[in-house]
């Protein structure tokens, strides 16, 4: 049963990783650091982790699974050019599990939007990004 369920994550996280572009943590650190223009970031996960702590810049743009989330990041995305640069990440839960980013990828995509990352957040944002000393803000909303 364990085997099953070992099987059916990873094939999870297959399908859900071919129709996304992933961006890892490590390449969103060093777009943040470095001078000049930077991608449009939308945080799509719950306001609690957004307010703990986020990447430096991020906008809240609502929890993506529930319908108000994703009018919340049509909003926050609208007046963007549709071929900005945009990065979203949750970092709720392990990649696998997370109820978030695949419907805010779609949502932007079907407002036309032609370069959207999704940040791949293997085990939680506290893990994949603030233990390895990438900056973070705090606070807001």
């Amino acid at each position: 049963m364990r085997t099953l369920s070992i099987c059916l994550a990873v094939a999870l996280a297959s399908c859900l990783a071919a129709d996304l572009a992933l961006v890892q943590p490590k390449e969103v650190a060093e777009q943040v650091a470095a001078k000049g223009a930077h991608p449009a970031i939308f945080q799509v996960g719950p306001l609690m982790l957004y307010r703990a702590k986020r990447i430096p810049g991020a906008v809240y743009a609502g929890t993506a699974s529930k319908p108000e989330g994703l009018e919340a990041l049509k909003q926050a995305a609208g007046k963007l050019p549709r071929d900005r640069e945009i990065v979203l990440y949750c970092g709720c839960c392990p990649w696998n599990n997370c109820p978030n980013v695949k419907p805010a990828v779609e949502a932007l995509r079907e407002m036309g939007f032609t370069h959207v990352k999704a940040m791949y957040v293997e085990t939680n944002f506290a893990t994949d990004w603030t233990q390895k000393g990438y900056p973070v803000e705090t606070g807001g909303q």
